[in-house]
């Protein structure tokens, strides 16, 4: 996307060009050297003159078009072996090239100028920090990206910032949006923190939205997003008359998965009612058993009840089998995802829980924590053969290594499995993948330390906890980073069951004795609000929703996306994990108010790596209720 060339005003793009141009005589179609030539030059130069030459022809390059090439020439020159005016220079073709070309981490690596250079004219000043914030949510920190742009607009900076600010802002969870109206008393800021507080608590019923920003137009009358509403806001009028009344849900009462459809409806249903108790207007649900028919009776018999949407079906062959057909005849949100590698259906979402859309998390998370070296521990069946798989991959695509491999038995030795994996080198690796039920993840971390690998970092998938605090059972997996659903750490995730995602069906459905259920009904839960925000997702695709079991999203092929909240053991209990998920470009830098990100930022601020998944509801049920391996039945096998 032409950022930059698209948003500055041309009155600044011509004052950059002159002053980047200076004494030069480099348009295409003038006289001197080519990109080509100053690239040869350079070869037979060395320190400044060789820096100086190879960002001559960077700048060419860009102003030619070619901002790949560019960008792979100005990442590559050593800043330090310029002079001031040429490190100026550097950063804005540099931060311009990186934003042509999407390219986050090089764009904060250029406007890292910002901290170090006195003589920055307040054009350019102003230029590097508009990329900057638009770099920002690009790398995962849209708090610090919506704060720093927010800056420029109460500075009255010459850009059109409203859907810039947007884009990052519209993802903050509350938490965040409390840390940023926290930053500043000033109307603009607290408008946009109203604005997008409006947006996620209403964006599941269209015409109470437009009620609401009716009156936070009258209450910000002067207000930048007052005077031109971001760009999202403004198709949401598109979908207003598209909202959804009759929903069907496709759900089995008999077979190998009516438990776990049972739980699932328990939240879809818990979560209607408290919604329909709260004003909102909501769709009215049609169940219908899915046992025995086959889709296309059970879409006919949907379409005869008057449904604009389904939720389900449940069983994986079924959603296999409609990703292969080039569209549903309703707008789908099928509660498991196929087998195969992309779904092919206009009009079919998928979403469920998944053990392999954790571990691709974890990889990212460690992997932004500095490590890159891995050792991982799965158990030694189809389960833990998928995850691994999905670990690995997403770890070697971060860029890190696996250094040791163990497949174990659960019901063996803790301590053959632990010396097998560290291979008398505990320093071969400087991280643990763990996939483990409790009762295995407890041996862990005391085996680590006993072969004198305690200070390695330990990441878990939700397993590793049972959904209930056990300070003196799970004291001895303090240290053990891992992610679950907000509302299994409703105080690590949210701080508190006060502030978590459907608060209030939340503490409806809390009280029963089996996390395992309290998990599916979570699921019930996000489906029924998914499934009524189904216009709205395919309108706009980017929509995120802070739910019950993580933040969703949808991937261009419709597969649902979960990032999940991280804890960490302390005491023997989850707490939130306090240190910030870093970007890999800015976890070792210190931030500064002029760079917009925050000093300290609250630990889900910023966004997840967004992987597809492979779900089996039936699977992750078993798992957590039974403290065994999973069962190798075919629905469980399956996924």
């Amino acid at each position: 996307m032409r950022y930059a060339l698209r948003q500055l005003l041309l009155p600044l793009i011509a004052l950059l060009m002159l002053a980047g141009c200076a004494g030069q005589n480099m348009m295409p179609g003038t006289s001197g050297p080519s990109a080509q030539e100053l690239l040869d030059q350079a070869n037979s130069q060395s320190g400044q003159q060789a820096a100086a030459s190879r960002l001559e022809a960077a700048d060419i390059l860009a102003r030619q078009g070619d901002t790949a090439q560019a960008l792979q020439i100005a990442s590559q020159i050593n800043e330090g072996q310029l002079d001031d005016a040429q490190r100026i220079r550097w950063a804005l073709v540099l931060s311009d090239s990186a934003l042509n070309e999407e390219d986050g981490d090089s764009v904060i690596r250029a406007t890292d100028i910002l901290d170090s250079a006195s003589n920055l004219s307040s054009d350019d000043r102003q230029t590097l920090r508009y990329r900057r914030g638009i770099a920002l949510n690009m790398v995962g920190e849209p708090e610090a990206s919506a704060r720093l742009l927010i800056g420029l607009q109460r500075e009255d900076a010459p850009y059109e910032l409203n859907d810039e600010i947007w884009k990052p802002l519209s993802t903050l969870s509350p938490t965040a949006l409390d840390a940023l109206a926290a930053t500043g008393n000033d109307s603009i800021t607290q408008g946009w923190v109203n604005l997008a507080r409006l947006y996620r608590t209403s964006s599941s019923d269209i015409s109470n939205l437009f009620d609401r920003l009716d009156q936070w137009r009258s209450r910000y009358p002067d207000h930048p997003a007052n005077r031109r509403l971001p760009k999202d806001l403004t198709t949401l009028r598109e979908v207003e008359d598209n909202k959804i009344n009759q929903i069907a849900v496709f759900l089995p009462t008999s077979g190998p998965l009516a438990n776990v459809a049972s739980a699932i409806r328990q939240g879809l249903e818990a979560r209607a009612r408290d919604a329909e108790a709260q004003g909102e207007r909501t769709p009215q649900l049609t169940f219908i058993d899915s046992s025995e028919q086959d889709t296309d009776a059970l879409y006919a018999q949907a379409t005869m009840a008057g449904a604009q949407a389904v939720i389900g079906p449940l069983d994986k062959s079924k959603v296999s089998e409609l990703e292969t057909r080039s569209s549903v005849p309703l707008p789908t949100l099928a509660l498991n995802y196929g087998e195969h590698a992309q779904n092919q259906a206009a009009k079919l979402f998928q979403y469920g829980l998944s053990a392999e859309d954790e571990a691709r998390q974890v990889a990212h998370r460690a992997y932004l924590d500095g490590h890159s070296r891995a050792g991982i521990m799965v158990p030694d069946n189809d389960w833990g053969s998928r995850v691994l798989a999905a670990f690995r991959k997403g770890w070697e695509r971060e860029g890190g290594d696996v250094a040791s491999v163990v497949s174990y038995d659960p019901s063996g030795s803790v301590a053959t499995a632990v010396r097998n994996l560290l291979n008398s080198d505990p320093s071969s690796m400087d991280m643990l993948f763990l996939l483990a039920l409790p009762s295995y993840a407890r041996q862990v971390p005391p085996t680590l330390d006993f072969y004198y690998a305690g200070n390695l970092s330990v990441y878990a998938t939700s397993h590793v906890y049972e959904g209930i605090s056990q300070p003196r059972a799970d004291h001895d997996l303090n240290g053990v980073q891992f992610v679950d659903i907000p509302w299994m750490i409703p105080d690590a995730a949210t701080g508190g069951a006060d502030a978590l995602p459907f608060g209030s069906t939340y503490q409806q459905l809390s009280s029963q004795d089996d996390p395992g259920l309290l998990k599916l009904n979570a699921m019930g839960v996000d489906a029924y609000e998914l499934a009524r925000r189904l216009p709205l997702i395919q309108a706009l695709p980017n929509t995120q929703i802070f739910g019950a079991t993580g933040m969703l999203q949808a991937a261009d092929d419709g597969r649902i996306q979960r990032t999940l909240p991280w804890a960490v053991f302390q005491s023997g209990s989850p707490q939130p994990l306090l240190t910030p998920v870093p970007s890999r470009a800015t976890s070792n830098r210190v931030r500064t108010d002029e760079r917009g990100a925050s000093l300290s930022r609250s630990p889900d601020s910023a966004n997840g790596s967004l992987n597809g998944s492979a779900l089996n509801a039936e699977e992750d049920r078993t798992i957590q209720s039974s403290g065994a391996n999973p069962p190798s039945t075919p629905s469980s096998d399956a996924n």
